[in-house]
């Protein structure tokens, strides 16, 4: 497999851009409510321990055949970073299978980001040899249901890790 690479993508009023071990230190302030960790566990990182995480992930994936792509998103008319986006990209039975997930910090919710991001995601996605697009997502986060809906994603009876596995196969 040819190796994806994480580009811009710019939609109405965001630019989803490549992670860079930089974004650590902003990025760090966006996701510094324990709120979010509600779900997946653990707790905000530092900006020290962002950038280290940051570090391995730019790195890339010591699989050959696996592609970690990573974005921050940044509101285009507040230029600021509001959260991430990210694609692990991998093969399947079926061809290469994207599993999508986002972020938006707190103050930045309730304001369609997360939406605009994961639709601008998908539809990038759509352009790449990907054949299908999984999320994972918790039974009780509606939004991010919401979000998944809105991405053209839907829910499936497979459940991994309390979550439920969200599909989207992309026509050709």
């Amino acid at each position: 497999m040819s190796e994806l690479a994480a580009q811009v993508i710019s939609t109405r009023q965001l630019d989803l851009l490549p992670l860079h071990v930089e974004h650590a230190g902003e990025m760090a302030a966006v996701l510094s409510d324990p709120a979010l960790h509600t779900f997946i566990g653990g707790a905000p990182d530092t900006s020290q321990a962002l950038r280290s995480r940051y570090e391995r992930m730019t790195a890339g994936s010591p699989d050959p055949a696996v592609s970690w792509l990573n974005w921050v998103t940044r509101l285009r008319d507040e230029s600021c970073l509001t959260g991430t986006v990210q694609a692990t990209i991998g093969p399947s039975g079926h061809g290469l299978v994207a599993e999508i997930a986002w972020v938006v910090g707190t103050p930045w919710q309730g304001r369609g980001i997360a939406t605009e991001a994961a639709r601008g995601l998908v539809d990038w996605l759509s352009g790449q040899p990907v054949h299908t697009v999984i999320a994972h997502i918790h039974p009780e986060r509606r939004a991010s249901a919401a979000v998944a809906t809105a991405a053209g994603l839907t829910p499936t009876d497979t459940w991994h890790d309390g979550e439920i596995r969200w599909h989207r196969s992309m026509t050709r």
